[in-house]
């Protein structure tokens, strides 16, 4: 699938023209953006990152879409198994223990991997203790 991409600063405006229907939903509501009779057809100085963004997410066909660096580091949660320690998340996260206890983080936590913990499912160094390989 061929796909496109326009940036300005942090806000890349992505196109896949293979999903494209032509509404021309992006042309009429922000000519100065999108013009199909110009090349490149997405001109990223023809207006404020939020009005992009507003107009794009009118795309029926979501062949336009926001890549947002910056949204994607905040949204984005990774796992990194930590040598012979925790697994460590971070990102936006909900953990519900056991018991139905609801614990949310948007940075990061140490999960137990070793099962020693008196903590669980938060790590709390007994790795260390019980010299854990994994």
């Amino acid at each position: 699938m061929k796909i496109k991409e326009y940036s300005k600063g942090e806000t890349t405006v992505v196109w896949k023209p293979d999903i494209c229907i032509h509404s021309e939903k992006c042309f009429h509501g922000l000519p100065k953006v999108f013009n199909p009779n110009q090349r490149p057809w997405v001109d990223m100085d023809g207006a404020e990152d939020e009005a992009i963004r507003n107009q794009v997410a009118k795309c029926p066909s979501g062949a336009l879409s926001i890549n947002n660096a910056e949204e994607e580091l905040r949204t984005t949660t990774t796992i990194e198994v930590a040598e012979n320690g925790p697994l460590l998340v971070n990102g936006i996260v909900k953990i519900k223990t056991a018991s139905g206890e609801e614990h949310r983080t948007s940075k990061s936590i140490a999960l137990c991997r070793c099962g020693a913990s008196s903590n669980k499912p938060f790590c709390d160094g007994s790795h260390k203790k019980i010299e854990f390989k994994g």
